[in-house]
């Protein structure tokens, strides 16, 4: 693996989450693997039925030898309990089916971490009013959203779901604006996977089962720190210091995800009344979910097809109940128009990678999925970041989320997004040492008085989609009307004023932009117009200009 290719591979990992190894294409269609072949035992599996056709549905399921256990008439599917993978070709024979998936991780984060090179010196920080920790926020003063804050802080009438590894609410910076009462946890710990490996390791609590103001990633709550880190005197603002945040994890500990947390989450949303969800991962174990690829067996296939049809689901019902839905692109960069070849799918169980070619009927799941606003990440020069996706259907807005390679000497954390960080993670990651200081440059520490908290650079589209999410709920702020929650404004409005208020940027020149990074290079190519093109959609997000706007 080159230099580059290592930079560029690393991004499609969750911070701290090695890659996983690859193996030659030798299953054909209808072979089943060794993993697929072998008993699974007793399992539970998402059964999606086509509308109105519940009952045929059931009648399938105990067909194929399986017990229901519930059905989400919300969403149209069933949860059934079967022994052995057999249950899944057989259900999905019915023609009353149209997709069924194991209950399993099926998602993992979209960040990393911003890397530990030499930190500059204050110098090069540019003097703000603010926050403590305002002059190392580029991205807010990038999008205007210093001087939004002042003007259009945002309302506690808004709820802002981040659907994510968790949210540490006791963190000075979160406390303010964090609503312990309505956010739920829809995980339970795993300490190990299916094979036996570790994945979330020991549970903490009795019955595996976090908090609701818990997170032992640190990604969910750096995402809800960009987002409305409140004006307190401590570390930094957030793009709506005045708005509310709900915790809806749906991820693991080890930052991965499972299909039924993911649909409960956006579901539970919607139910309660929230305005806007972040969602800051892509689905796994497929990098392309395609319905009907010839190297896939039949079982992969109806994985796949359950996968795309429950979060199209989930999506629906939210939005039509006023969810406003917010995602990361993905860090893989690439065209996610013209994608090729997949050679990380299946992703898990680990080890089952075959090579697989794909084309654009294959999606990026929920990124890719109908009334999903997905936004692509910029560096501090406002160049979309070598890592992230792109793709004139696929990206509707950028946001800054960070690129350490972009910029003169080398890589440089601070090219990345400062936000908060749950102490005990940086404690068990041996990022800050037994006196509480930090150990490397990824890491800044704020006190007020005898309160202090921890901050830490990230770089990802994970980051740049809470920016955008940020600017949705000033806009939701001020123009939205009394409603379920607090305040209502239409997903499809909410979405007009997005694009309306964003920067335009149009394509460099030329087109084909080169990226450079340690002596090798790379090209991406940009589609579109000023208006609305592959690396930028229709244009950066403004935070000044929505809280400015006149309706």
């Amino acid at each position: 693996m080159s230099a580059l290719a290592a930079v560029v591979a690393l991004s499609s990992c969750s911070p701290g989450t090695a890659q996983r190894p690859q193996k030659p294409a030798t299953e054909q269609a209808g072979t089943p693997s060794a993993q697929q072949t072998r008993s699974a035992g007793k399992g539970d599996y998402l059964v999606f039925y086509a509308p109105g056709k519940r009952n045929e549905a059931e009648a399938a399921v105990e067909r194929a030898g399986g017990t229901q256990l519930s059905a989400d008439t919300r969403l149209g599917y069933l949860m059934a309990r079967a022994d052995g993978d057999r249950f899944t070709v057989d259900a999905g024979a019915d023609p009353s089916i149209v997709g069924v998936s194991p209950d399993r991780r099926i998602g993992v984060a979209a960040g990393r971490t911003a890397g530990r090179a030499a930190f500059p010196d204050a110098s090069s920080f540019t003097e703000a009013r603010g926050e403590p920790l305002a002059g190392r926020q580029w991205d807010m003063r990038m999008i205007g959203a210093d001087r939004a804050n002042a003007k259009a802080p945002g309302t506690k009438k808004v709820l802002v779901g981040v659907i994510d590894t968790g949210v540490d609410g006791k963190h000075p910076d979160i406390a303010p604006n964090f609503n312990r009462s309505l956010s739920r946890n829809f995980v339970t710990d795993r300490p190990k996977d299916d094979k036996g490996e570790t994945l979330d390791g020991p549970c903490e609590v009795s019955g595996c089962k976090d908090p609701v103001d818990a997170d032992d990633d640190g990604h969910g709550t750096h995402v809800a720190s960009t987002i409305a880190s409140p004006i307190n005197g401590i570390g930094i603002a957030g793009v709506a210091p005045g708005v509310q945040i709900v915790n809806i994890r749906a991820g693991q500990d080890s930052g991965f995800f499972f299909l039924k947390p993911s649909l409960d989450a956006l579901a539970y949303a919607a139910d309660i009344g929230v305005d806007v969800v972040n969602m800051s991962y892509f689905v796994d174990p497929w990098l392309f979910n395609c319905p009907d690829n010839s190297s896939d067996n039949r079982k992969q296939q109806l994985e796949q097809r359950a996968i795309i049809t429950g979060i199209q689901r989930a999506v629906d019902y939210a939005r039509a109940r006023g969810v406003t839905i917010v995602s990361a692109l993905g860090n893989g960069s690439m065209d996610l128009g013209r994608p090729t070849v997949d050679r990380q799918s299946p992703g898990y169980p680990k080890g089952d990678e075959k090579v697989r070619r794909v084309d654009n009927s294959c999606l990026s799941v929920p990124a890719e999925s109908r009334g999903v606003i997905s936004v692509s990440s910029v560096g501090p020069s406002g160049r979309k970041a070598i890592y992230s996706d792109y793709g004139l259907e696929q990206t509707d807005v950028a946001a800054p989320g960070g690129d350490v390679l972009d910029g003169h000497g080398g890589a440089n954390a601070a090219r990345g997004i400062l936000a908060a960080a749950p102490e005990r993670v940086l404690r068990k990651a041996a990022r800050i040492d037994a006196d509480g200081e930090p150990k490397g440059t990824d890491v800044v520490k704020s006190c007020k008085g005898s309160t202090c908290a921890y901050y830490q650079y990230l770089e990802g589209t994970s980051m740049a989609a809470p920016h955008a999410t940020g600017v949705a709920a000033i806009l939701i702020s001020r123009f939205g009307k009394p409603g379920r929650g607090g305040v209502e404004l239409a997903p499809a409005t909410v979405e007009d004023l997005l694009y309306k208020t964003a920067t335009r940027k149009s394509c460099p020149s030329p087109r084909e932009y080169v990226y450079k990074a340690y002596g090798q290079s790379v090209t991406h190519a940009c589609e579109g117009d000023t208006a609305d093109n592959g690396f930028y959609g229709h244009g950066i997000v403004d935070a000044w200009k929505a809280a400015t706007v006149e309706p």
